[in-house]
């Protein structure tokens, strides 16, 4: 057995449990397990078990302990006695009781996995005894269960959040290339195979595709103009160090705003 029990009983008959429950009409060495005949009982009763979840036990709590007290032990905390389904004219002996221990799946180390009933003398190796009961020694065998894991909770996204993911939605189609620009391109004299950049990855697209490319007006007319060298002669050509030194930027704004920023949360 390698389902945890939830419930244990008496019952007077293996008809009268409740659907889901099993009696233990016979111990061990094959003799009847009935707890009640012969002891100035007209019918006797049947130890009997269950592993189902239902209406009874909709949390689905499981044995954890199994104990047997006398009639003047006071019921420990945590433990209730076992259930009844008993006919009207049978009654339990009341000079022990058997006791159960129920708690959470989600909170348990070890449970109840099986119950077994023996005569006095005999003996279970891997099994723990509980007691003796009118003449029977009750055993039960525990082991450590598995806990359910938590499922993560869905995260919850408003309409502001999801309109700054770069996600597609996925109830609309795939997005539309916009059109060609009209002009020359830049990119017309490269083939599709000789693309640098692919498109379909957003972060790989050049800050100037699309850019049509063209002089300024007042050089559109320079290679036919007679004084060319007039337009040029102003045109200084920078190294690289001028570039550099003329642009450069350090960012300590942008740096000392970011490092003022509260951090976030992943």
């Amino acid at each position: 057995m390698n389902t945890p029990l939830t419930g244990l009983g008496w019952t007077s008959a293996a008809s009268v449990a409740p659907p889901g429950w099993t009696a233990i009409t016979t111990t061990v060495e094959g003799v009847s397990a009935n707890f009640g005949k012969g002891f100035a009982q007209k019918s006797g009763y049947y130890l009997c078990f269950t592993s189902a979840i239902n209406n009874e036990n909709p949390t689905g709590d499981i044995i954890s302990d199994v104990v047997i007290l006398s009639d003047k032990t006071p019921l420990p905390y945590g433990y209730v006695y076992v259930k009844e389904f008993l006919d009207p004219k049978t009654s339990v002996s009341k000079k022990k009781r058997l006791c159960v221990k129920l708690i959470p799946l989600g909170g348990a180390d070890l449970a109840v996995l099986e119950i077994l009933v023996t005569s006095k003398s005999k003996l279970l190796p891997n099994y723990l005894r509980i007691g003796e009961m009118s003449g029977f020694a009750l055993w039960c065998k525990k082991d450590h269960v598995l806990r359910p894991k938590p499922l993560p909770k869905p995260r919850k996204i408003n309409l502001e959040m999801k309109q700054l993911s770069l996600e597609p939605d996925n109830t609309e189609g795939p997005p539309e290339r916009p059109p060609p620009p009209v002009g020359p391109k830049r990119q017309a004299a490269l083939k599709h195979h000789e693309s640098i950049y692919e498109s379909s990855n957003v972060y790989a697209i050049s800050a100037m595709d699309g850019v049509p490319f063209a002089l300024h007006p007042k050089f559109e007319n320079v290679s036919s103009n007679t004084n060319a060298s007039s337009f040029f002669k102003d045109l200084h050509i920078k190294s690289l160090t001028d570039i550099e030194k003329e642009y450069d930027y350090s960012f300590v704004v942008e740096r000392t705003a970011a490092a003022r920023l509260p951090p976030t949360i992943s």
